[in-house]
This record gives structure tokens, C-alpha cells and sequence, in this order.
């Protein structure tokens, strides 16, 4: 299974002016810093989470459909597919009507099933022949993302912030609060399998 980024999010889920005032930071000099650490912040989250926080596209590639005739979507909350395209068993690429399966968006994860009385298109056994076009996330806009995430975002900046280093020598260093783990952990989806 491969997923591959096909277009970022356009904006991030806190604002530098959300994170600095959470943070207590009066400077406008380290801006470009803390847009850079909100940037890694979110990132980390979507890992911990196996999540979309803001609006993304992504190609999701497999060898072939699942079994069972549920495909389930990575990286919930699922908006929207673009497209579903699969190589038939004449090695030619072909997309799959909308016709032929509906989208769930509503259950987390989100999934693609065929519509009654219909099934997955037979692939050629190969590589990547199934190539799923699809959007993520909670919205456009930073009020869209729950307010859980955006305080683990603020907490993870800060303390980032606060500790540029790994390592500071002759200090007490104190680990990451727990707040973060725990927040991000409120919204973590298993393993796909």
C-alpha cells in the first residue's frame, strides 16, 4: 500500500497568531520559526493519529482490490474521491464509474463499496493496479479541526519552542507533557492491516 501527498493542505490548523498567543510569545521575530514548528506539529499529529487534520489530496496505490468488497479509506476524515483507476486484465488503465460504487463518507474510516449487485473491476495482477484519488481532512479552514488537536499542535509548538535543543547540558530537561500523546491519542485510528 502506498500512499503519496498530491496536494498539501493550504493552510495549517493553528495560525502563528493562535500558537503565539497560547505560547505566550511576544515576538514577531521567530515567526517563520513557529509557522515551521506548526507545519511539524500537525504533521506529527496526522502520524500519531493516521489522520487528515486539514484539507489534503492523496493517490493511494494497491496491488488490487481488498476482499470482502469494502475498501477502506486511510487517513479519515474521507471528503471526497476524485477518482478510481485500475489496470484491467488486458494491462490497459481504466477508471471506474461513480456509477458503480458509492462513497461513505460519514463512517471513520471512510470507504468505497460497489453498488448493489455490482463488484469490484478485475485487475491484472500487478503492481499498483489500483490507483484511488481522494480528499481528507476536517476542512479548509482552522476552525474545522477539533479543538483537541489544535490545543496538541499549540502545546507541541511550545514546547518546541521553549526546548530548540535534544540535549541541554546542566539543566533539568523535562519530557513532553502528556497532554499531547493523550489528545492526539483521543483521535488515533488502528493500524491498517
Amino acid at each position: 500500500m502506498g500512499l503519496t501527498l498530491s496536494s498539501a493542505p493550504a493552510v495549517e490548523p493553528v495560525t502563528a497568531t493562535e500558537a503565539k498567543a497560547h505560547n505566550r510569545i511576544d515576538t514577531s521575530a521567530d515567526d517563520t520559526l513557529i509557522a515551521t514548528y506548526i507545519a511539524a506539529a500537525r504533521e506529527h499529529g496526522e502520524h500519531m493519529t493516521r489522520r487528515a487534520f486539514i484539507t489534503q489530496t492523496w493517490v493511494w496505490k494497491l496491488d488490487a482490490f481488498p476482499l470482502g468488497g469494502v475498501m477502506y479509506m486511510p487517513l479519515p476524515p474521507l471528503q471526497s474521491v476524485t477518482s478510481v483507476q485500475y489496470v484491467d486484465a488486458n494491462g490497459a488503465t481504466q477508471t471506474w464509474s461513480t456509477d458503480d460504487y458509492d462513497v461513505d463518507t460519514s463512517s471513520k474510516p471512510g470507504r468505497i463499496v460497489p453498488v448493489y449487485n455490482k463488484s469490484f473491476p478485475t485487475t491484472r495482477n500487478d503492481t499498483n493496479a489500483v490507483t484511488v484519488t481522494f480528499v481528507a481532512g476536517y476542512g479548509d479552514a482552522t476552525t474545522d479541526v477539533p479543538d483537541q488537536l489544535r490545543v496538541a499542535i499549540n502545546q507541541l509548538v511550545g514546547h518546541w519552542y521553549e526546548n530548540r535543543e535534544q540535549v541541554v547540558t546542566g539543566t533539568i530537561v523535562a519530557q513532553l507533557p502528556n497532554v499531547v500523546e493523550t489528545l492526539f491519542n483521543l483521535y488515533s485510528m488502528p493500524e491498517a492491516q
